[in-house]
C-alpha cells in the first residue's frame, strides 16, 4: 500500500493546469462501445480509474492506440462479448464503479450486458436503481444471480419511452442516454442530470449521429437512430481538481494560477469559495488565487451561520464538500457542511479532529466547523485515505499542518488525481511517495 509523506507548512507559488475531468472521461470511454468506427479522445487524465477502464475496453476487444499525452484512439469494431463471462471481467468491473456505464452501450448495440455489483469509493450505499429502471423502461430485461453477485441484462429491441427518473443520477442518466440513442422511436428523460459531464456526453453522441435535444436541461429528448459513427472529442478540465487547488492555495497561503479552467463550466464553485473568504480572481480563462494570511467565512444576509450543502447541478457538487470542510477549519468563522447524498463521506473528520481541527460531527450527513483563523495550525498526523475526495482533503490538511504527516492508501487519491505529488512539488510542495 503506497503512502505520501508530506512536509507541512510550505507555501507554493506557480502555475497548475487542471487535468481532464475524471467523471466525464469515464462516460466518454464507455460511449466508444456504441460504434465500430474510430473515436479519438483528447485530454484524458492519466489516473487509475481511467487507465483501468481503458484496460477493460482493451480486454473486451476494443482496439486502443495512444496518440500522445492524454490522447487515445478507440475502435470497438470487434467486441468480444464472451469476455463478459470470464472471472477476469468480473474482477475488473467489480473494482471500478464507472464500469457500470458499459451496460447502456452494450445493450443498445449488442442486446446484452453483464455487470457485477460495482465497487469504487467507500462512501456509503450507492444504489443502481436509476440505471436499471431506466434501461428496463426501454425494454431490457434484468436478472440477478445472488450466488455470483452478477446482473445479466438482455434486450431483443429497445424502444423509446417517457421516463421520470427517481433521482437526478449523473451516471444513471449517462447510462440511460447511451441506451436510448439507439432505441426505436422517441425517448424522453425527465429529471435528468444536467452536469457539464452530461452535456459533453450528449454533444459527443450528437457528433456520432445521435439526435439529442434539451442538452443542459433536466428534460432530454432523444430520437433513436440505427447507427452511430466515429467522432473526435475533447474532455473538459476537471472542476473537482480546480476546486481542490483553490482550497489548497488558501489553506497553505500560496499564490497559484490555474490555467485554462473552462471558467464558464465551473458553475457556482468559484462563488462558493468566495463565501469562505477566499480571493478567487478570474483572469480570462485562468483563475488566480493570491497568497492570503487569513480568510473569513461569510454569513447569510440575516447573520445566520453559513451552510454548504450538495445538490444536483447547478448546485454545489458533493465531490467538493470534503475540500470545503477542511479549508473551513483554518478560516475565521463557522460553517455547517451538509453532505446530503452519501452517509459515510464525512467520517474522515475524526482525523482532522486529531490534527487539532474544531469539528462537531452532528450525524453521518452534517458537520459543524469552527474555524481557527490560522491561529492554531493543524498538527501533523498519520492517516489512511478512505476515498478519493477525503484523500485529497487529508492531503490539503497535511500540507498546511506543522510537521511531517503520512497518508496511507494513496491509491484512492491516484484514482482521481493525476501525478498530484509531482505537479505540486514542482511549485514548492514537499510530498514524497513511498511504496
Amino acid at each position: 500500500m503506497a503512502s505520501f509523506v508530506i512536509e507541512g507548512g510550505r507555501r507554493m507559488h506557480g502555475e497548475l493546469t487542471p487535468q481532464g475531468a475524471k467523471n466525464e472521461a469515464l462516460q466518454i470511454l464507455c460511449a466508444t462501445l456504441l460504434t465500430p468506427e474510430t473515436v479519438d479522445i483528447y485530454n484524458l487524465p492519466d489516473i487509475l480509474d481511467v487507465n483501468n477502464l481503458i484496460q477493460l475496453l482493451r480486454d473486451l476487444g476494443v482496439e486502443v492506440s495512444r496518440l500522445g499525452e492524454g490522447a487515445y484512439r478507440f475502435k470497438a469494431e470487434h467486441v468480444n462479448l464472451d469476455y463478459l463471462a470470464t472471472p477476469e471481467f468480473m474482477r475488473q468491473s467489480a473494482s471500478l464503479r464507472g464500469s457500470v456505464m458499459i451496460v447502456g452501450p452494450l445493450v443498445a448495440r449488442f442486446g446484452k450486458a453483464v455487470i457485477p455489483k460495482p465497487g469504487g469509493d467507500k462512501i456509503g450505499r450507492r444504489r443502481l436503481d436509476t440505471h436499471f429502471l431506466g434501461i428496463q423502461k426501454l425494454g431490457a430485461e434484468f436478472s440477478y444471480a445472488p450466488d455470483k453477485r452478477v446482473y445479466e441484462i438482455s434486450a431483443r429491441e429497445l424502444k423509446g419511452t417517457y421516463m421520470l427518473l427517481d433521482e437526478a443520477s449523473v451516471t444513471g442518466t449517462a447510462n440511460i442516454l447511451m441506451a436510448a440513442v439507439m432505441a426505436k422511436g422517441k425517448t424522453t428523460i425527465y429529471n435528468a442530470a444536467c452536469e457539464p459531464y452530461l452535456q459533453q456526453l450528449s454533444k459527443m453522441l450528437n457528433a456520432m449521429g445521435a439526435h439529442i435535444s434539451g442538452i443542459g436541461s433536466n428534460l432530454l429528448t432523444i430520437e433513436g437512430v440505427d447507427y452511430l459513427g466515429g467522432c473526435t472529442h475533447t474532455i473538459l478540465p476537471d472542476m473537482i481538481e480546480v476546486g481542490s487547488f483553490i482550497g489548497m492555495a488558501a489553506m497553505t497561503g500560496s499564490d497559484i494560477r490555474l490555467k485554462n479552467v473552462s471558467y464558464n463550466d465551473l458553475g457556482i464553485i468559484p462563488d462558493s469559495f468566495r463565501r469562505l473568504g477566499i480571493i478567487v480572481n478570474q483572469e480570462g480563462d485562468d483563475i488566480h488565487i493570491p497568497a492570503q494570511e487569513s480568510y473569513e467565512i461569510d454569513t447569510f444576509i440575516d447573520g445566520s451561520i453559513m451552510t454548504f450543502a450538495d445538490a444536483p447541478w447547478p448546485g454545489l457538487t458533493p465531490d467538493l464538500l470534503s475540500v470545503f470542510l477542511v479549508v473551513a477549519t483554518q478560516a475565521r468563522g463557522s460553517v455547517l457542511i451538509h453532505q446530503k447524498m452519501f452517509e459515510s463521506r464525512l467520517f474522515f473528520v475524526d482525523k482532522l479532529i486529531d490534527m487539532g481541527a474544531q469539528i462537531i460531527l452532528c450525524d453521518p450527513h452534517r458537520a459543524a466547523v469552527i474555524g481557527q483563523a490560522k491561529a492554531n495550525p493543524l498538527r501533523a498526523a498519520t492517516m489512511v485515505s478512505p476515498d478519493i475526495r477525503a484523500g485529497v482533503a487529508m492531503l490539503i490538511a497535511a500540507m498546511s499542518a506543522e510537521g511531517v504527516s503520512v497518508i496511507h492508501n494513496i491509491d484512492q487519491i491516484d484514482r482521481g488525481y493525476q501525478r498530484i505529488d509531482q505537479r505540486l512539488n514542482a511549485i514548492g510542495a514537499s510530498i514524497t511517495r513511498q511504496s
